[in-house]
């Protein structure tokens, strides 16, 4: 199985090379390996996110990795990058015949300048409403940089004031953003809290189980 998934990630790198060729400065194409999701990048073309081979899995690959085979692509979205660029994007993702995710092919388009001229082209028709805001997506090569960025989403609620249902909630929705999905993960939330990593697990824990069993706290 291994090998049938080398050979998968082997012909589609040159592929990656291809996209971007074809749509130019504004398209980044990368492949991922979910295999090592600390360094899931195997090949990349264009620079929107500034990532190189070797780097990390995005956000959006972590959660990915979270729903495991009952994960589907994702076509079209709308993010936004930690510098200002709007990206259209679309996480395609690789399985193998088994069924099993182990990458993602993922293309990203900067529309930017597109949204900008779209803008300016509603202000003077008349016809101009203000969009809809698109979330900011973690992008890092470091991958304790791109964990420490989803838990700076949720700073403004202070650990000491939050009580345990909200402590829950918390955890439930770092675990269903990705977070938990690489290693060291636990410990990096547990420090950034102030807590312990067992009391860290043992929430990790009792958020899983009230979100299996659909009870609230």
């Amino acid at each position: 199985m291994e090998a049938e998934r080398d050979a998968i990630i082997a012909a589609l790198t040159p592929v990656v090379d291809g996209i971007a060729a074809t749509f130019g400065p504004v398209c980044e194409a990368v492949l991922h390996d979910y295999r090592r999701p600390e360094h899931s990048v195997v090949a990349v073309a264009g620079s929107l996110t500034g990532r190189t081979v070797g780097g990390a899995m995005s956000e959006i690959g972590m959660r990915m990795l979270t729903r495991g085979h009952e994960a589907a692509d994702e076509l079209n979205y709308v993010t936004r990058t930690d510098t200002g660029r709007l990206l259209k994007s679309s996480t395609m993702l690789l399985r193998d015949s088994s069924g099993q995710v182990f990458g993602a092919l993922c293309v990203n388009v900067d529309v930017t300048a597109a949204s900008e001229v779209h803008a300016l082209l509603g202000a003077l028709a008349g016809t101009a409403t203000a969009p809809a805001e698109p979330p900011v997506t973690a992008f890092g090569d470091d991958i304790d940089s791109v964990v420490d960025v989803m838990l700076d989403a949720h700073r403004h609620q202070s650990w000491a004031l939050l009580d345990r249902a909200g402590r829950l909630d918390l955890f439930r929705s770092l675990d269903e953003r990705g977070v938990f999905a690489v290693r060291r993960a636990i410990e990096q939330v547990a420090g950034r809290l102030g807590i312990s990593r067992a009391s860290a697990y043992s929430y990790l824990s009792q958020s899983r189980k009230q979100a299996n069993t659909g009870g609230h706290s």
